[in-house]
């Protein structure tokens, strides 16, 4: 049976060894942002940030750059589209919405029925304005699911869920911290033949690292605070060199892998979304409170030390 914002069309999944196939593009840094949001003062963060990076560099927008944007919707896509990008569960149901999907976010039982149902009303409010642009949807449809990078040499697989959904959890934090979840992503890293994965979808961040020098490593959101207290995005930045700004970092065969704070303007952030979304709204509802105190997540539980191969 259909459940409308916890299951998704059959069109979201894919066999992990799709990810086996060669890259698509070769950089010496990669920055991989999800979750923006329709956040314009993160956009403006992450490109000052990323236009300031040296070297052969590729920034991947791996899905969910809508989703607050009800008046900055064409603003926000006009600007993505200038950077390689992917389709998430947002940007899938805006532009081919399937039935019964919802928002296609997939959540899970640990997420509760209102959150779940105030998303499928935000989705149905940002397609109305999303219509208003025919030709960025046209854009949206077209964009891919995944992508594969060579960062060094090294094989990154982008994915906005995981290896084998759209919409899939199994690389949030709260699956990476089971002993399941982790025998998952090894089984993930040997189809995809990568040394990393980079994420976002779940909304929180992880920097999960293998006893194999393999990393997961999910920025969360590019667009919303991330650890309780704060009021920074993040992005996660892979490189062959290191970067003195990292919040957290861990290494991958010859990889440097690492979270980079988008330090935007919460204040006009937080003006923006009200604008948009008042007080009551679904979105409020669901998110202003995290835009302002960030969510109950610390930095120190994003980090993790590869687990023994029995874990």
């Amino acid at each position: 049976m259909s459940r409308p914002g916890r299951s998704c069309p059959l069109s979201y999944r894919y066999a992990g060894a799709v990810l086996a196939r060669p890259p698509e593009l070769e950089v010496d840094t990669l920055w991989v942002a999800g979750g923006l949001y329709g956040n314009p003062f993160a956009l403006e963060a992450l490109l000052e940030r990323y236009d300031a990076e040296r070297g052969s560099k590729a920034l991947v927008f791996n899905g969910d750059f809508h989703w607050f944007d009800l008046d900055d919707f064409t603003q926000i896509d006009g600007l993505v589209s200038r950077f390689q990008a992917m389709r998430g569960n947002v940007e899938t149901e805006l532009a081919a919405p399937a039935a019964g999907a919802g928002c296609g976010c997939g959540y899970p039982d640990w997420v509760d029925e209102g959150t779940v149902e105030r998303s499928n009303r935000i989705i149905e409010r940002l397609r109305a304005a999303a219509e208003r642009s025919p030709d960025a949807l046209g854009r949206l449809r077209a964009l891919p699911m995944h992508l594969v990078a060579a960062v060094g040499g090294e094989r990154v697989a982008v994915v906005h869920g995981d290896a084998e959904s759209l919409a899939g959890w199994g690389f949030s934090q709260e699956m990476l911290a089971t002993a399941a979840g982790r025998r998952a992503a090894r089984a993930a890293f040997s189809s995809a033949k990568a040394r990393v994965f980079a994420s976002s979808h779940s909304c929180l961040p992880v920097l999960q690292e293998f006893d194999d020098g393999r990393a997961i490593a999910n920025n969360g959101s590019a667009g919303m605070p991330n650890f309780r207290g704060t009021t920074y995005g993040l992005a996660t930045r892979i490189s062959v060199t290191p970067s003195p700004d990292a919040l957290y970092s861990a290494r991958a065969g010859e990889l440097y892998v690492e979270a980079l704070p988008l330090e935007y303007d919460s204040r006009a952030w937080q003006a923006r979304f009200l604008a948009q979304w008042p007080a009551g709204s679904d979105a409020f509802r669901s998110y202003y409170g995290r835009l302002v105190n960030g969510p109950v997540y610390r930095i120190e539980e994003a980090l993790r030390s590869a687990p023994a191969l029995a874990a």
